[in-house]
């Protein structure tokens, strides 16, 4: 039931007063929390989103001076030690969990807490410290002060409602949008510590316009500017944390893994996200479980839902688990696995990767945290700097002159000792001095979100010195009073917050991104816990997206400490054993991509790394090695003159023209002397002159082919072999007709003399000329490189241009050698005094054989050997031809030079 209520005051304005009279002011939180179920926490939530909505139907705040006559309430306490704040600031911290002092009742219920308030109070500390570093300085926000609110809201969404419309609301009063008796305005919040509490607490500040910063807000959709506008994040988007998973999970090639996430929308964006990355690094979710904070044993299907979990971890392969969550998922799974391990000695030894959500050092303790379990765990958190400015007022630290909230609690807390002033001390109890000192290493922000904190603190300050810079200096009124601070509005704040930017006193820089996100990186830190169950964070890596290309995942595996189980080898976490390089992956029907088996690659392929999906070729200028592990450059090849092969051919080469040369010296020396006469000088000088020619071309064929090389390499040698073969045509055909002719009446008279042997050689060699001539015009040879015929080199050869005119002109050639062996086997039985048809026999015979042996093997050959096959077919023909043509006649003319006389000749004839 609502009544309604409307009075008047003396100057005119009216005080709408709603009063709600169904509900309590403020639930019970000591009793009802310890026995807070899911039906009773949906019952309170129902209650503030019915609050909510008569809140929406309500006017918008108006923010007046002027207060009403008759609402004579006393004013709100100041909750720091300044007497005014001209700019107010809502924080919103937790760290009492009154539900954990529930698990054993065998030790008193603050040390049971200690360690929660120990790192979560830090929190309170830095709100302070940056608020009485920004007060000290007067010039930085122009002689106004800074004032926070703190609130705490036990990690409970309801209470976060609760607090929030309080800070909009009069301390005593609990009177949303309405300000009568209210001296203070709110400027900015800060907070909370969670995801859940601070959507739910950005849903009231987005309807008051109130710019909002989250320092443990880590869910992607705050980012979301349509549905929080006003919310910035003192955190990086997640985006890179995935990126940093992927990153530090490819560099252990561990690909079967285990996922806890939580049971929200939470958890379920952090799995449909990271999923599909996953799948491209070929990575897969061998196990995955959603868990609820409102887990406990009294509720069935929670106990045996986490039961599943420990069941998989237990007999599942998976070495590497990912967590993602907040502090209130893991301190679930931490009472879990801890009870396990002291009533069962079951340890749950992994390599656990926390997300920054988790804050794990800060919210497990040695008394309920599993040591063995968590032991080597690895860490994302935001990256921070150390500040030892804090470190040293945390120190300086007395509670008894302090007005900190609640730091007296705090300080009992810790030390066990008892504030008089505040409680009643049992007679063992020793009164607390204030000068006990706090143990607090320098890198004590690395427990907590205090560093994300005290940013937020500095950047509401810069955005108001921003504000206040540049709006001083107008006129806003009539009158020409100049603009102030308390003539400010909270939505006035937006836009200078997007835009802020700083260097804080550890000298890093802060500013947002288009989403409301801070710019910066994560560190990955390794969690050690030693026997004594002292926690310790290292830092082993970052992710820094402003590093440049290829460097923005760093990680030092050699200082990792990993957990004792594995004895300091780095763990493995596959489905099957990783494939080697020059292997590669061969999937398996119905299993998942990580399991799989391997495969050597194929010839011509490398695989240079573990776990290759396929196997690569190498460029066509490199070849795999015997492993096929990597590509070697191909080396450069062609028949030179400094291998051995190439040395004994340009030798053989050169040998047999000297003896050419010699022969033919001989023949000229000795031109008139009956022998010489007797076989046709023209043509034998011909001969010699094209077997001189014929060894010549040979070293056209060794060296580094080129372009006119090439192009007269195989012409030349088509051509001084046909004219060769002709003019030993030529000489046979001479023979014949000569001894035909003798006959009666014999046709052949016309043609005995030199014309038959003559026109026979010039006509046999023009032939051959044209179809060269043909094979330049159409189809010329050129150099190439022949990088497939052999495995590890690259040939330089001549490319024959068109082969079809190659062989034509080879063809032509053998038909000649075959005519010329012919006829000279039908001569074979003249008189050996006036022919030399049976060398010509022999030798022509030895010539086919060398030409009909060399077109399979050059055809079966390749690159050095192809080339040297047809040398070798060059000078063994040409040899043949000088050694049984005209070798005998030198004898006859050097060594019997009394069998060269017509005598001699005209008796061997007759006989």
């Amino acid at each position: 039931m609502h009544d309604k209520h409307v009075q008047s005051g003396p100057t005119g304005h009216h005080c709408i007063i709603l009063v709600i009279i169904d509900v309590e002011t403020k639930p019970q939180r000591e009793i009802e929390s310890r026995n807070c179920g899911q039906n009773w926490e949906a019952q309170m939530l129902e209650l503030i989103s019915r609050r909510l909505l008569l809140l929406l139907l309500l006017p918008m705040p108006v923010y007046s001076r002027e207060i009403d006559s008759d609402c004579d309430w006393p004013q709100e306490p100041q909750t720091t030690a300044s007497s005014r704040a001209d700019i107010n600031i809502g924080a919103f911290v937790s760290f009492e969990r009154t539900w954990v002092q529930l698990l054993n009742f065998t030790v008193r219920p603050y040390f049971r807490a200690d360690k929660i308030w120990s790192n979560n109070y830090l929190h309170v500390l830095a709100f302070t410290f940056a608020e009485n570093e920004i007060n000290q300085n007067s010039n930085f926000l122009f002689n106004h002060t800074l004032k926070l609110e703190i609130y705490d809201n036990n990690f409970l969404p309801m209470e976060s409602y609760w607090n929030t419309l309080s800070l909009l609301s009069r301390r005593q009063g609990f009177l949303p949008n309405y300000h009568c008796g209210r001296t203070r305005k709110v400027m900015a919040i800060i907070g909370g510590s969670d995801s859940q509490i601070s959507t739910e607490m950005s849903r009231i500040s987005m309807a008051y316009k109130i710019p909002q910063l989250g320092y443990g807000s880590f869910d992607p959709a705050l980012s979301d500017k349509t549905q929080f506008p006003q919310f910035f994040r003192m955190a990086p988007n997640d985006n890179l944390q995935q990126e940093g998973i992927l990153h530090l999970l490819n560099h252990f090639s561990w690909n079967w893994i285990g996922l806890i996430t939580t049971d929200d929308d939470t958890g379920e964006r952090f799995l449909r996200s990271l999923r599909p990355r996953f799948l491209q690094s070929n990575i897969c979710l061998a196990l995955t479980h959603m868990i609820s904070t409102q887990w406990n044993y009294r509720e069935i299907r929670h106990y045996f839902k986490m039961g599943r979990v420990a069941s998989d971890l237990r007999w599942n392969k998976i070495n590497v688990v990912i967590l993602h969550g907040d502090s209130q998922h893991m301190i679930v799974l931490s009472v879990f696995l801890s009870n396990l391990e002291r009533n069962s000695m079951d340890h749950f030894e992994r390599v656990w990767i926390t997300t920054t959500q988790w804050e794990i050092a800060s919210t497990i303790n040695r008394v309920i945290s599993p040591v063995k379990s968590f032991n080597g765990t690895l860490c994302f958190s935001t990256h921070i700097k150390v500040m030892k400015v804090l470190h040293k007022f945390l120190v300086n630290l007395n509670p008894i002159h302090s007005k900190i909230y609640r730091i007296q609690f705090f300080w009992s807390g810790i030390f066990y000792c008892c504030m008089t002033k505040y409680c009643s001390c049992l007679l063992t109890e020793e009164i607390c001095t204030g000068k006990e000192k706090l143990r607090i290493g320098p890198d004590i922000l690395r427990y907590t979100q205090s560093y994300s904190i005290y940013n937020a603190v500095y950047a509401v300050a810069h955005a108001v010195h921003s504000m206040y810079s540049l709006r001083a200096p107008e006129k806003t009124t009539l009158g020409g009073a100049r603009w102030n601070l308390l003539n400010a509005h909270p939505w006035q704040l937006h836009s200078f917050l997007r835009h802020v930017r700083f260097n804080n006193t550890a000298g890093e820089e802060i500013f947002f991104d288009e989403n409301g996100d801070l710019v910066t990186g994560y560190d990955i830190m390794n969690l050690v816990i030693y026997p004594n169950g002292y926690l310790q964070k290292f830092q082993v890596g970052q992710m820094d997206p402003q590093a440049p290309a290829g460097k923005e995942f760093t990680l030092n595996t050699s200082a990792i400490v990993w957990n004792p189980k594995f004895k300091q080898a780095i763990p493995q976490s596959r489905c099957v054993e990783s494939c080697l390089p020059g292997q590669s992956q061969v999937a398996m029907e119905g299993k998942d991509i990580c399991c799989y088996n391997c495969a050597q690659c194929p010839k011509g392929r490398i695989s240079n790394q573990i776990d290759a999906a396929q196997c690569d070729k190498c460029p066509e200028d490199q070849y795999p090695n015997q492993e096929q592990i990597q590509c070697l450059c191909k080396t450069v090849t062609y028949l030179s003159y400094t291998e051995s092969l190439g040395m004994v051919l340009a030798s053989l080469a050169l040998f047999l023209s000297l003896i050419s040369m010699v022969v033919t010296g001989t023949f000229l020396l000795h031109w008139d002397t009956p022998l010489i006469k007797a076989n046709n000088r023209n043509i034998t000088c011909t001969l010699l002159t094209s077997l001189l020619f014929g060894f010549l071309c040979c070293f056209l064929f060794i060296g580094e082919p080129g372009k006119t090389t090439c192009l007269l390499r195989q012409v030349l040698f088509a051509i001084t072999f046909s004219i060769s073969v002709s003019c030993v045509l030529g000489k046979t055909l001479t023979v014949v007709v000569a001894f035909m002719a003798t006959k009666p009446r014999n046709i052949m008279k016309t043609w005995i003399g030199k014309r038959l042997g003559v026109s026979v050689t010039i006509l046999s060699s023009l032939l051959e000329v044209g179809i060269s001539a043909v094979w330049l015009v159409t189809s010329p040879p050129f150099p190439e490189f022949d990088i497939h015929s052999q495995v590890a080199f690259i040939i330089v050869q001549c490319n024959d241009g068109s082969a079809v005119m190659f062989y034509i002109a080879l063809g032509y050639m053998g038909l000649l050698a075959a005519i010329s062996f012919i006829v000279a086997f039908f001569a074979r039985r003249l008189p050996s005094s006036f022919n030399e048809a049976r060398l010509i026999t022999f030798s022509m015979l030895v010539f086919c054989i060398v030409w009909l042996s060399f077109v399979p093997t050059y055809l079966s050959t390749s690159g050095k050997s192809m080339v040297a096959v047809e040398i070798f077919s060059i000078l063994a023909s040409n040899a043949c031809l000088l050694g049984f043509i005209f070798l005998p006649k030198c004898y006859i003319i050097i060594m019997r030079p009394e069998l060269n006389t017509r005598e001699q000749l005209v008796n061997k004839t007759k006989t």
